[in-house]
């Protein structure tokens, strides 16, 4: 598992708080209503039979802002090695308590230490959104540095010009967190920037309620000479 060693951002903090008040009635609403069960998603769940099937044989995976497990444990299931990290304890303990077969541990997007070459993948799965969009672009640059030659990025986002302050979510709880959403070319050039090499890209359409969302992935191609 990563390390954790730089201290987050105060707003992050705020988001921490927001996850910990939300955790429990998100578990209930993934255990009883499926939320999150890429399964029921077609789409999303060819996205992550190809990400796993990338990935399996180059070594560890981890998935940030994994929330209460479930894709962390899909991805498992499909005998990847790995492991989940989310800001939230309270969203770690409800993982850890829906699959115990899985690793997680507490962490955030700004706070990764992670050796150069270390990891055949990293998810990024509906969690960079709450980053303050600052820090998007080093913590994509320290994912590519983190990825062994072939490893994979996978990336699902919000799809907007503007940001949403949220003050509810997941049963009417008050939370205070911003969702930043991006462009899928912003993305695209983000990536890019860090080192990686975008190979897919899924938009998807909104559902009822929703906003329009994408998925991209991006690989670590391997330097001349290796």
């Amino acid at each position: 598992m990563p390390t954790q060693t730089r201290r987050h951002p105060a707003d992050l903090e705020a988001v921490r708080k927001s996850y910990d008040a939300v955790a429990d009635n998100y578990a209930r609403m993934v255990t009883t209503d499926g939320l999150g069960d890429i399964r029921q998603e077609p789409w999303l769940c060819a996205a992550m039979d190809v990400f796993a099937d990338a990935v399996t044989a180059l070594g560890p995976v981890l998935d940030v802002g994994c929330g209460p497990g479930t894709v962390t444990a899909y991805l498992q299931e499909r005998g990847v090695d790995v492991s989940g990290i989310d800001l939230s304890p309270r969203m770690i303990a409800n993982a850890r308590r829906l699959h115990p077969e899985c690793r997680f541990e507490v962490g955030s997007w700004s706070e990764l230490e992670l050796p150069p070459a270390s990891y055949g993948g990293i998810l990024g799965w509906w969690s960079l959104f709450n980053l303050p969009r600052d820090l998007v672009p080093p913590v994509l640059a320290h994912c590519a540095q983190a990825l062994q030659p072939g490893g994979q990025l996978i990336v699902a986002t919000h799809v907007g010009d503007e940001d949403v302050q949220r003050t509810e979510a997941y049963g009417d709880v008050p939370v205070r967190w911003t969702t930043h959403r991006w462009q899928p070319e912003q993305f695209v050039d983000m990536l890019t920037a860090a080192g990686l090499q975008p190979t897919a890209e899924l938009r998807l359409t909104p559902a009822v309620g929703s906003g329009r969302a994408v998925v991209l992935v991006a690989q670590k191609l391997a330097r001349s000479g290796d």
